[in-house]
């Protein structure tokens, strides 16, 4: 499908799920020395694209974004949490108030793409 609207929400589920991996392997690790918390980033850099802030893609071997619907989510490491004595900056409390932030915007987007489809289905059979 070639919608841009589709490509959006499909761009965003994957961020929406690989924050979750990365969320799910932030808890696992909150006893790991010197264990650093992944985070990922999408919606910032969405933001920055519809803004005209981001970088433009003016060659195929350029990194940055032509459009909306090239943003991919992009994992990094948090560091504005404090380090615990083993190195290692997972706070559990944050961690766990991602995951049902997260969980919220997944079934958010899930919706989008149900009536989406639902819209496609009227005015296919009528």
């Amino acid at each position: 499908m070639s919608d841009p609207t589709y490509n959006l929400i499909k761009n965003a589920l994957d961020a929406a799920s690989m924050r979750q991996e990365m969320i799910s392997s932030n808890i696992s690790n909150v006893n790991t020395d010197g264990y650093k918390v992944n985070k990922v980033e999408f919606e910032n850099i969405l933001e920055n694209v519809s803004n005209g802030t981001a970088m433009k893609k003016t060659n195929d071997l350029h990194m940055g974004f032509g459009n909306l619907n090239e943003v991919t989510p992009v994992v990094s490491k948090r560091t504005d949490t404090s380090v615990k004595e083993n190195g290692n900056n997972v706070d559990i409390d944050i961690e766990m108030a991602e995951e049902a932030s997260n969980s919220i915007y997944y079934n958010g987007l899930v919706t989008q793409l149900n009536a989406k489809y639902a819209m496609l289905r009227s005015v296919i059979t009528k």
